[in-house]
């Protein structure tokens, strides 16, 4: 009977875990500031282009698109907007594509595709994406953000999917001690 190394994977996994949460992206609060954000509070939306299609209870809008809700923002080239039409328009979803960014105060998300999920209180990212706070920062194929728990999840995808090589890397800032 050929014996097996136990795996590394769940350790490292956890390890890096763990270290995400003692760092917090620099030693700060190791939850997202988006952790408690308004998903309630309204969207002001801007562009260069909107095309309401109402029967398809959805609006497209492209041209350096600029998406405000609270102290959260979101810019990207092209946002489609799910809603629903019952008691007054109420917004669903946002799909934004091409160059997708998304700001807090105190940190920056960014993807290549991008979706907010208002009803789930959930953002996604995917492809080449990237959270930094401060000087840290963590690497990856895809994101989902917790806006309830303030949790970030990071995947590396699969191995050729993207430059993330199906790996998530990361860059910490280490608290400096004097003596």
């Amino acid at each position: 009977m050929q014996r097996t190394r136990p795996s590394i994977a769940g350790p490292l996994i956890t390890g890096l875990a763990a270290l995400v949460g003692v760092v917090g992206l620099a030693h700060a609060d190791p939850t997202s500031a988006l952790k408690g954000h308004d998903s309630n509070a309204p969207v002001d939306i801007s562009g260069a282009r909107m095309e309401v299609q109402d029967r398809a209870d959805r609006a497209v809008v492209a041209g350096k698109v600029h998406v405000r809700q609270g102290e959260l923002t979101l810019d990207t080239e092209r946002l489609t907007i799910a809603y629903t039409n019952v008691k007054g328009i109420a917004i669903q979803r946002l799909d934004a594509s091409g160059g997708v960014v998304v700001k807090s105060p105190t940190e920056t998300a960014r993807g290549s595709f991008g979706v907010y999920d208002l009803d789930r209180k959930l953002i996604t990212l995917v492809g080449g994406v990237q959270l930094t706070r401060q000087q840290s920062q963590i690497n990856g194929s895809r994101m989902v953000i917790d806006l309830t728990t303030g949790r970030a999840v990071v995947d590396g995808g699969a191995p050729g999917l993207d430059a993330s090589g199906g790996r998530v890397t990361g860059h910490f800032i280490v608290p400096q001690r004097k003596g």
